[in-house]
């Protein structure tokens, strides 16, 4: 088992967000290697439109060249790295995997952490009171949706995106938070049909540890922070959990 495990969520790495970007690179230099092995669970780039994003052809492919070197970097040093889909990244693929040397994973994914059995995911299917996003995101992951999109053009598939992006924005703008949230009955109902302790995810970019009961024992849902002015990473090890903000 690994000694110390990295959980990381929605950065929404884009070309444009140098900031970002640099808080990135000190995190793969300077932090992650202090890890053995790394979680990403979701919204890694703030777009994903099929691996050949790391083709010439894409005007932004130098910047994810960038990121996969980094995350080849750590997963070169014999050290565990894997991925979740998140929504703004849900295309990442076979030759993503190949590039960074890492492994995406099914969600939710189960694993033995701090002692806990834990589930960790992105967080998006537990937003049900949000219709809307459900059914949108019920067509994207379609498989057969994707393979018909991914057949069209880079060029076209960027104005498709660019679409579904300001549908989103104007959609936010008539929903509550609490719509945007996770719903905590299906919170609850995830907790006894999986009989978790702990339940990791991102998401909803609302840092927080929420304790509370299902089926009269104490359990814990962290939500992780989305990356602005600084980075975020959970670390756990020896049995502990803590939450770790940085700036490069």
């Amino acid at each position: 088992m690994a000694n110390i495990t990295h959980i990381i969520s929605d950065l929404h790495l884009a070309h444009d967000r140098s900031d970002l970007l640099l808080l990135f690179e000190h995190y793969m230099k300077e932090i992650a290697p202090k890890s053995d092995q790394l979680f990403v669970l979701g919204d890694l780039f703030e777009l994903w439109l099929g691996d050949d994003c790391l083709q010439a052809n894409n005007p932004n492919h130098q910047m994810y060249l960038n990121v996969v070197d980094l995350l080849k970097d750590y997963s070169n040093k014999t050290k565990s790295l894997f991925f979740t889909h998140g929504n703004r990244d849900f295309l990442l693929g076979k030759e993503f995997e190949k590039q960074t040397g890492g492994k995406l994973l099914d969600e939710p994914f189960f694993v033995e952490l701090a002692n806990q059995r834990v589930a960790l995911m992105h967080g998006d299917t537990l937003c049900t009171d949000d219709v809307a996003y459900q059914e949108l995101r019920t067509m994207v992951r379609d498989k057969k949706w994707q393979q018909e999109f991914l057949a069209v053009p880079m060029e076209k598939r960027m104005e498709i995106a660019a679409g579904f992006k300001e549908q989103s924005k104007q959609a936010q703008r008539s929903k509550t938070a609490e719509i945007m949230d996770v719903n905590q009955q299906a919170v609850i109902d995830f907790f006894k049909a999986n009989a978790i302790e702990c339940l990791i995810h991102g998401h909803t970019h609302r840092q927080a540890t929420h304790d509370f009961e299902v089926n009269g024992e104490s359990v814990q849902r962290i939500v992780l922070s989305d990356w602005r002015a600084q980075g975020f990473y959970l670390s756990i090890s020896n049995g502990l959990i803590t939450e770790n903000y940085f700036s490069a």
